[in-house]
């Protein structure tokens, strides 16, 4: 097809034939031209085969052709479709073959222009396939779709197919009344009166229901009481409801009247629509399950019932119905049913209503009971040996996690262990004589084992334990831990508030710890330090634990070593519940410990962002009232007020499940007067048991007169037309149980006189659940043993609600975030982690989630670049366990890497395919790069296959090319360039030049964009592009948006001009920097003259010094070699500096003309036109290139990243060159426009007539000399500056400004008539010297620019000035001959 701009209009047929002999399809005796195209159907040949019967002849077959027939005048297609109508089947397809014939041709699909784009629709009877409709951009309110059937109109054909598809059979189960009394005969089918009625009402159904597409059969099936119910079948393609209300209106008109059928009781159902589907497959007590239907139908009207409990189900605190519409092709109810019980087992009926259409779907569902075993009491002797304890679940239930708890006087923690093969989970202690002290034998602690489901199941068993001691030993007191197990030579243990273990080793040193001294009591969300000090500053570790043995994870303290002491500072600055305990400073020299604890104390208090308001922002009448609410999820002893202003209110509690809820109704009406209108703000604030407190986010109110309200809405509010609100989607229209709470905002505009949904940010309440869990987690000390769990859980949760994550941009948000805080936790991550999170990364980057990606990506421009810098840390802390090499693979995303041995390290070959969407990628480092690496270090390598389509979005689409985006990590810390090789296929060559790039996080304002600093390409071979690059990050191909193709026309003739005219230029500019200096002292005897030659002189040299750096910065930018950075930036700032001279100088040059032209009284002296021409000449431009490199370089932005100019698309440091250049070119056309108006202008005693040839010659005279030398030419340059300008402006901008340096010579130097006289009167022989006097004196009588001519004459006559009035100095006017000269040189 052609492209959407052209007038084409296509459309496709099917031809059904029948042949028993080889196929030989000729179309051109039907249409002419046409073209037939194979498209390939679902993986079936473009032939599609409808049937074979074996028999002992040639077997006869029937196929299915798909021909698509294009041509551009849309009048073409009514006779075509007409002559197809006419034609009486069956046609024999082929004169010469007998045995073929064309049973039916139809068309199925029309594409034709619909603005810029082309809309492809269905014809009646077909449609788009479903995964067509996914996978394309629809026709948003096409007329055409079937009511409850979208997806009838795709914008642009499919390029593989398939076409437009029939339409399959639907059976219809329907009813209609009959409003007469039920006789018993209808209830037996053999009753002549069964029969008469059967044989009637079918005769009407048929002669209604015949007008159906597709109508197959209509049958009645029974009749039963409630009046008389009549219950029928019809069979045909998909109706839509217009056409089943047409059909029944003709029924009853074909009816009888005295059966006296109801209109209004006509009913269907059809239970071949609906998808339904149950989340988990096998359910356990407790679970949280989810029943989704999906149908192609759009509707909300979805019911729910339970078949066993004969109830209709609805939104409470266990059951939660939702319903909505996918991608305006799929309506989705889903059924949640929270800590499912046995009795929730049975049958599910999902009922969605349209009109008269019931499409219902069925489902069974069993709940299973967890049943765990172990041993319920045991004894375990303190003597240091292990022992287990071991718990097993009865049933496979792939538990996403097992814990282990005690609960007892003495803290005894272990070590447990998962086997998922067997469903068990083992947990093995060691218990020395340290941690069961005197007196504490027989002490019994109650370990307790609970599984836990991935969908929320839970069942526990405990095991009770007696600890029994071997022996009392009084030197033990207060606690001992976990480490202690470690130091097997020691001889004495002590232990006090300020503990200190020895060695009796006495070449190991002591160190005495001291602790912060005050008592450590703070509220959640509050900041507290222990500093640890040592007077020892020998150590070979410092670290903190908990009471229970558990490392604090590093990033949470600070270590200082100090010539006679150390310290070490455990800082928290938003503390949680879990922070609650004692905690442990300890220092390590060889076998020697010190221990310092302290104990910390954190009182309960929300943190703000867990504060749930509501509203964020509403209006209220002046006269009005509202219902202010603060909502936590923890049940604790509050004292909550409201505050408006300085006044406070109390609060009434209320409890909903998990959610505790603090409301206050505040009246506006006494004090509403003054008030009104007005912006206020109310808070609630939480004051705990330890008298801290925090504060809400506000709650914004607009006091309004309610004379514009226009939209009301109880859980909205009220607004008027244009008003736009926030609010939690917690406390919105969006259904929600109280156990399950979900989160984010939801954005409400009012329109009408109605509230309608702008922006959904809603985040379901299982992703919210998990980010919650991860905001948790990254608070928590010890975070690095939580870490590979909550990975695990996240897998799994983020695969079992990937159609939410992949539907809604608020939930898809919210895993980018999870990933993104996740992130910043690991030191370390092993294989295993890295697979759950690129499990994860997955389900996110699938196609179904592209769609919802695109409006993300409208709302946060930069979660696509927060993704990729999440996988590029998640990466450098990988590490292989065992030293194995890295390996992961998934559909959207692939990992590996290798750890680097000791020895002679081999090259790093990675490579990557991606047969989904036919994309392949290759990484090579070179072993020379490796060898600076240390051992143990790893190098990753993640490619993304549908991530460049996401980064890419705000890339414009001619500068887009579809590949991988392949980022590189080294574990190591690289602090020399490191060089490293990719190859990429690229699936859209554009015919422009490839740039391979990189993704620069620092680019717009952090956000992130695609950089080719350190890049290049090495080779382009066909859909194959190779690039090197001299750091590691994420790297990609774009097609650059200026740069022709090296091998285009364009480029060569470019290139081949610019070298010709720089030589001729720099060559043309030397000479007439010689011819100069020559003739200086003929042609400098005035001070006009002067001024003017040292214009001249000055213009030439600066753009000579130019053209050279010019050169110079093309051999430093090669496409085959990295740029040299310092050498770039002084050819780009010596290229800036003297192209600017060169505009300073004309512009110089114009303004001197213009001062000669003007001020015709006024004569400044040489000394002072000198100064004033080499500040404005050589000063301006020196300030303005200081100012530009030393305000971009220190940035590293003041070149381009692929060319020593100065940059544009970072910080337009090419307006330092653009708009001064423009400045003087507009200054110097005025110039120009100034002196051709002093021309035209006619003079006391001038004959027009005498005048009319001179003045034309003299006006194309001026501007051949004054455009070169003022610069206009450049006017061409400054259209070269915007992406996508015409090539012509290239070409004539290089073209004029390549021989720049000729036009100077021609136009400055040599049309100079005193410059010729003088070369003449310096080179030629006497007899030429005699001969050139002769005709000179004969021509200068009359002179074109003698003070006689008429057009001289109107020079010195400007502004008014009459006579033979001399415009050259004084010193100057000797002779008449010197006086034209002077004339001359002043528009020369």
């Amino acid at each position: 097809m052609k492209s959407p701009g052209s007038n084409t209009l296509c459309f496709i047929l099917i031809v059904i034939y029948f042949s028993q002999a080889t196929l030989n399809l000729n179309l051109e005796p039907i249409v002419h031209p046409s073209i037939l195209q194979e498209q390939e159907l679902a993986g079936k040949e473009p032939l599609s085969k409808r049937q074979a019967v074996a028999t002992s002849s040639p077997v006869a077959e029937d196929y299915t052709v798909d021909i698509e027939i294009s041509f551009e005048n849309a009048s073409f297609l009514e006779p075509i479709k007409a002559y197809l109508n006419n034609l009486s089947f069956p046609v024999l397809g082929n004169s010469t073959d007998k045995s073929t014939y064309i049973l039916s041709i139809v068309v199925t699909t029309v594409c034709g222009p619909a603005g810029n784009e082309v809309w492809c629709s269905c014809k009646a009877g077909y449609r788009w396939p479903r995964e067509r409709c996914l996978h394309n951009l629809t026709c948003q309110g096409h007329d055409s779709s079937l009511s409850g059937h979208h997806c009838n109109c795709l914008k642009q054909l499919p390029p593989k197919g398939p076409f437009c598809q029939p339409r399959g059979d639907v059976t219809l189960r329907m009813s209609v009344r009959l409003n007469v009394d039920f006789p018993e005969d209808l209830k037996n089918s053999s009753s002549a009166l069964y029969r008469s009625y059967k044989t009637d009402l079918e005769i009407a159904f048929w002669k209604g229901y015949s007008t159906l597409s597709g109508f197959k059969s209509v049958i009645v099936t029974g009749f039963r009481p409630g009046s008389v119910v009549v219950s029928f079948e019809v069979t045909a393609t998909t109706p839509s409801p217009e056409s089943i209300h047409k059909a029944n209106e003709q029924v009853i008109q074909s009816l009888n009247q005295t059966y006296k059928m109801d209109y209004s009781s006509f009913q269907a159902v059809t239970s071949n629509e609906t998808k339904f589907s149950v989340i988990p497959e096998v359910i356990f007590e407790g679970d949280t399950v989810t029943l989704m239907c999906e149908n192609e139908v759009l509707s909300s009207n979805v019911s729910w019932y339970h078949v066993d409990r004969n109830i209709d189900i609805q939104n409470s605190s266990r059951f939660f119905v939702y319903t909505s519409v996918f991608n305006n092709m799929t309506s989705v109810s889903r059924l949640t049913i929270h800590n499912a019980t046995q009795s929730d087992a049975g049958e599910y009926i999902c009922k969605l209503t349209l009109d008269i259409f019931e499409y219902e779907s069925r489902k069974k569902i069993d709940v299973t009971a967890i049943r765990i075993s172990a041993i319920k009491e045991t004894k375990v002797t303190c003597d240091n040996n292990p022992v287990s304890l071991e718990c097993c679940s009865e049933k496979n239930a792939n538990w996403s996690n097992i814990e282990w708890k005690q609960e007892g006087e003495i803290n005894i923690p272990g070590t447990p262990e998962t086997n998922q093969e067997f469903n068990c989970s083992k947990y093995t202690i060691k218990a020395d004589g340290t941690q069961c002290p005197s007196g504490s034998s027989g002490t019994k602690v109650v370990y307790t084992c609970e599984f836990i489901s991935t969908h929320g199941a839970r069942s526990s068993k405990d095991i009770e334990v007696t600890f029994t001691s071997v022996g009392d030993n009084s030197s033990h007191k207060g606690e001992a831990h976990e480490f202690l197990r470690h130091m097997m030579e020691m001889s004495t243990v002590q232990s006090t508030t300020g503990n200190s273990v020895e060695t009796t080793k006495a070449q190991e040193q002591q160190a005495n710890l001291t602790i912060t001294p005050d008592p450590i009591s703070v509220s959640e969300g509050q900041n507290f330090s222990i500093i640890c000090n040592s007077d020892v500053s020998n150590y070979d570790e410092v670290y903190w634990n908990t009471s229970a043995g558990t490392k604090i994870h590093q990033k949470f303290y600070t270590t200082r070593r100090y010539p006679h002491g150390a310290e070490s500072v455990l800082t928290v600055e938003a503390s949680t519940r879990e922070w609650n305990g004692t905690y442990h400073c300890i220092f390590k020299y060889k076998n020697s410990y010190s221990i310092a604890t302290k104990d910390v104390t954190i009182h309960p208090l929300p943190l703000q962002p867990n504060i749930l308001i509501d509203p964020l922002q509403a209006a209220v009448p002046c006269k009005g009232s509202y219902n202010f609410k603060c909502c936590i999820e923890e049940d604790e002893d509050y004292e909550v007020t409201f505050q408006m202003d300085s006044l406070f209110f109390p609060a009434a509690k209320e409890v909903n499940g998990k959610r505790v809820c603090y409301k206050y109704r505040h009246n506006f009406t006494a004090n509403s007067t003054p008030w009104c209108p007005k912006n206020v703000e109310m808070f609630c604030h939480f004051k705990n048991v330890a008298n801290n407190s925090v504060r809400s986010p506000s709650m914004k109110l607009d006091l309004v007169s309610g004379r514009n309200v226009m939209c009301i809405d109880p859980v909205i509010g009220v607004g008027e037309p244009g008003k736009v609100i926030q609010k939690l989607c917690q406390f919105s229209h969006i259904p929600s149980s109280p156990d399950s709470l979900i989160g984010g905002i939801i954005t409400y505009k009012c329109e009408g006189c109605q509230w309608k949904v702008k922006r959904n940010d809603c985040i379901s309440a299982p992703i919210n659940s998990l980010l919650h869990l991860a905001e948790a987690l990254i608070k928590s000390p010890s975070q690095d043993e939580k870490l590979l769990t909550y990975l695990h859980h996240l897998s799994v949760s983020t695969s079992n609600v990937e159609h939410e994550i992949s539907s809604f941009p608020g939930n898809l948000g919210a895993i980018i975030n999870i990933l993104d805080l996740l992130s910043t936790v690991p030191t370390k991550v092993n294989l295993k982690m890295m697979t759950h999170i690129l499990s994860t990364v997955n389900v996110i980057l699938g196609k179904p989630a592209l769609s919802t990606w695109t409006i993300l990506q409208q709302q946060q421009t930069n979660e696509s670049s927060r993704l990729l810098d999440s996988m590029e840390r998640f990466s450098r802390a990988l590490q292989s366990e065992d030293g194995t090499d890295l390996s992961i693979s998934h559909t959207n995303v692939q990992m590996r890497g290798i750890v680097i041995k000791t020895g002679n390290p081999k090259d790093y070959r990675q490579s990557f395919v991606f047969s989904d969407t036919d994309l392949w990628g290759n990484v090579v480092i070179d072993e020379s790069q490796l060898e600076s690496l240390q051992p143990d270090s790893s190098i990753v390598t993640v490619a993304f296959p549908t991530l460049k389509t996401i980064l890419a979005q705000d890339v414009q689409a001619e500068n887009f090319a579809k590949s991988l985006v392949m980022t590189t990590t080294v574990s190591d810390h690289i602090t020399l360039p490191f060089r490293i090789s990719m190859t990429f296929k690229n699936n859209n060559p554009s015919g422009r030049v490839p740039r391979c790039v990189f993704w620069n996080f620092n680019l717009a304002n952090h956000t992130g964009g695609w950089d080719s600093d350190g890049c290049y390409v090495k080779e382009v071979d066909g859909d194959s592009v190779s690039c090197t690059c001299d750091h590691l990050t994420s790297f990609s191909i774009l097609m650059s948006p200026d740069s022709p193709d090296p091998s285009s026309l364009l480029k060569i003739l470019l290139d081949i001009i610019s070298y010709i005219g720089l030589g001729f230029s720099i060559l043309s500019l030397a000479a007439c920097l010689v011819v100069e200096a020559v003739v200086w002292k003929s042609v400098t005897k005035n001070r006009t003259s002067y001024m003017r030659h040292i214009c001249i002189v000055n213009i030439a040299t600066s753009l000579l010094v130019a053209d050279i750096w010019f050169i110079v910065a093309a051999a430093i930018h090669d496409h085959h070699y990295p740029l040299n950075k310092t050498a770039c930036v002084a050819a780009t700032f010596f290229v800036h500096f003297f192209y600017l001279s060169v505009f300073f100088w004309m512009l110089t040059l114009g303004l001197m003309l213009f001062y000669r032209l003007v001020f015709i009284l006024h004569d400044a002296s040489k000394s002072v036109q000198k100064a004033i021409a080499f500040s404005l000449g050589y000063g301006c431009p020196l300030v303005i290139s200081v100012i530009t490199v030393g305000a971009t370089q220190p940035q590293e932005v003041y070149t381009r990243k692929n060319a020593c100019w100065l940059n544009w698309e970072d910080t337009k440091a090419l307006l330092a060159f653009v708009i001064p250049a423009l400045i003087i070119v507009v200054v110097n056309v005025t110039i120009t426009v100034v002196v051709i108006t002093k021309i035209l202008r006619p003079s006391i005693g001038d004959k027009p007539s005498k005048q009319e040839k001179s003045s034309l010659f003299q006006i194309s005279k001026s501007i051949g000399v004054l455009t070169p030398l003022l610069g206009l030419t450049w006017g061409f340059g400054l259209s070269t500056v915007f992406q996508g300008s015409n090539a012509v402006f290239h070409i004539v901008f290089t073209l004029l400004n390549a021989f720049q340096g000729l036009f100077i010579l021609l136009f400055g130097c040599l049309w100079d008539q005193k410059v010729q006289e003088a070369l003449l009167n310096k080179f030629s022989l006497s007899r030429w010297s005699s001969q050139h006097s002769k005709s000179t004196s004969l021509g200068s009588s009359t002179p074109v620019f003698s003070m006689s001519s008429p057009i001289s004459r109107r020079f010195n006559n400007l502004f008014g000035k009459t006579g033979t009035y001399n415009v050259s100095t004084p010193e100057t006017t000797s002779s008449s001959l010197e006086n034209s000269s002077s004339a001359y040189s002043l528009l020369s």
